[in-house]
């Protein structure tokens, strides 16, 4: 009968204290290695950077550095092209490359872990990480702010409904509705942003949880690393997760925005609408209905985006209750944090593909439904209010009005001049201008306003305010009159 305990606790590189060995079901319910074996690139180069401080400080001599970075450039090679064998035994991404090093270089692999602990180290590690996805997820971003901009300047003048509680409600264009999503991502890449600036901040260097007594340089590690600062707590360092947290915070915004647009494109394609076209690539059939064109790719993101807020829900209990300094539940941080990432790039690199030649708009669908709804009475009442009408005499009487256009049946635009006249003496030749679809949109002439003038204005501004966000010297938000 074999027994759970069947390897000598010396394997590990903790094993001095332990008279026995973990559990065969222990280890596979604490090993993290099957998630965070896709930290390997980072956990190598955070390394190099290490062993480089230490060869520079006279903590490593200069024949253990280039036995490690010989090391490490082999163990590089055999992991990229999947010759790498990794063990559940050896719990974690870390403790895997270790041992694989000291097996290539000997002692100078076990000199390698002097000054440092798997807690600064991991925190390391996920922060360079991070970082990474950061700036391909604001990358990603860019094309779809992009592809809406591109959208808005051919649609500057298709006009639409807009609607409030789903109802129609006044005119605006295909144009402008797209730069409302631009701006809901435009502020999502600037929220992107200033996150990774407090990602990019260095744990290395704390150690376990308070500092080493080795003359370490952090400031040497951080630059070549890339960080703009070191953390300035050894015990803040070791147990932050802030930075995930907010990470999967703005993640989960740019997800509910996506989930607002998915929801648009469900409504626009169904055959009671017909807004839009979205290209077959990006649609299903039905293994029943032949006739069926399912808009799974929106239908899915706006389901996948209960999934990233659930991981920032799950983030932020993780860390509720946990004592400083380092905890073994900080261990459950990755696999949602993993997640998060994939669900958000993958998403918008479908997005912005789609925003960028998968959406055709139906002019005489928009059209059409502008005309069912009665979209220019608020033109009316304000029509009468520059007349002189008060306006909520304005309203009542414009109201009147409807209700007349209703039982005949027909547009307000089609009302004859003396029913109209009849709801208010006020009223000329000229209101039949008003009410036009063109009409009410040109009215609406001013920054910020659904003109077809001011669509195509600030389809201008959104590109140099895109250019300004990414380049860090420009505010999403400001508009200079």
């Amino acid at each position: 009968m074999t027994s759970a305990f069947s390897d000598p606790a010396s394997q590990y590189t903790w094993g001095g204290r332990f008279s026995e060995s973990v559990s065969d079901l222990v280890k596979r319910y604490t090993a993290s290695v099957s998630f965070d074996r896709r930290l390997w690139r980072q956990d190598i180069r955070g390394s190099l950077a290490h062993a480089r401080m230490l060869a520079r400080q006279g903590i490593l001599d200069s024949e253990d550095l280039v036995a490690i970075e010989r090391g490490m450039a082999a163990i590089h090679k055999e992991i990229e092209t999947g010759r790498f064998d990794w063990s559940v035994d050896l719990e974690d991404v870390h403790f895997n490359i270790e041992k694989r090093l000291t097996a290539l270089v000997g002692d100078a692999g076990k000199r390698l872990h002097t000054g440092r602990s798997r807690n600064d180290q991991v925190a390391t590690d996920i922060r360079l990480y991070l970082r990474d996805g950061v700036d391909e997820a604001v990358l990603l971003l860019r094309a779809l702010c992009e592809a809406l901009i591109g959208l808005a300047e051919r649609e500057a003048a298709t006009p639409m409904p807009g609607f409030t509680h789903l109802q129609v409600a006044q005119p605006i264009t295909f144009g402008h509705h797209m730069l409302a999503y631009f701006e809901m991502f435009l502020r999502d890449a600037e929220r992107l942003l200033d996150c990774r600036r407090r990602i990019n901040r260095l744990p290395l260097g704390a150690a376990a949880l308070a500092g080493t007594t080795y003359p370490i340089d952090r400031a040497m590690v951080a630059a070549e690393l890339g960080f703009e600062a070191v953390c300035e707590n050894s015990l803040d360092a070791v147990s932050d997760r802030d930075f995930a947290i907010e990470f999967c915070a703005a993640s989960a915004l740019v997800m509910t925005h996506i989930s607002r647009l998915s929801e648009e494109l469900v409504l626009w394609m169904t055959p009671r609408m017909g807004f839009v076209r979205i290209a077959d690539r990006f649609c299903t059939g039905s293994s029943i209905m032949p006739q069926k064109k399912n808009p799974d790719v929106p239908e899915l993101a706006r389901g996948k985006t209960g999934r990233v807020t659930g991981h920032l829900v799950a983030l932020l209990t993780l860390m509720k209750g946990q004592p400083l300094a380092y905890n073994k539940d900080n261990q459950e941080d990755k696999e949602p944090l993993f997640d998060t990432l994939d669900t958000l790039t993958d998403t918008l690199r479908v997005f912005a593909d789609m925003m960028t030649s998968g959406i055709t708009a139906r002019p005489e669908a928009m059209r059409a439904a502008l005309a069912d709804g009665f979209a220019t009475a608020t033109d009316l009442a304000d029509y009468l209010t520059r007349k002189g009408l008060p306006f909520r005499d304005a309203h009542e009487a414009v109201g009147r009005a409807v209700k007349v256009a209703e039982e005949l049946g027909v547009d307000l635009s089609e009302l004859p001049l003396s029913a109209l006249k009849e709801l208010s003496p006020l009223i000329e030749d000229d209101v039949f201008a008003t009410l036009t679809v063109e009409g009410a949109l040109a009215a609406r002439d001013h920054v910020g306003g659904t003109s077809p003038g001011q669509v195509r204005a600030a389809a201008i501004r959104a590109r140099e305010r895109l250019t300004g966000v990414l380049n860090g010297n420009s505010p999403a938000y400001t508009q200079s009159l």
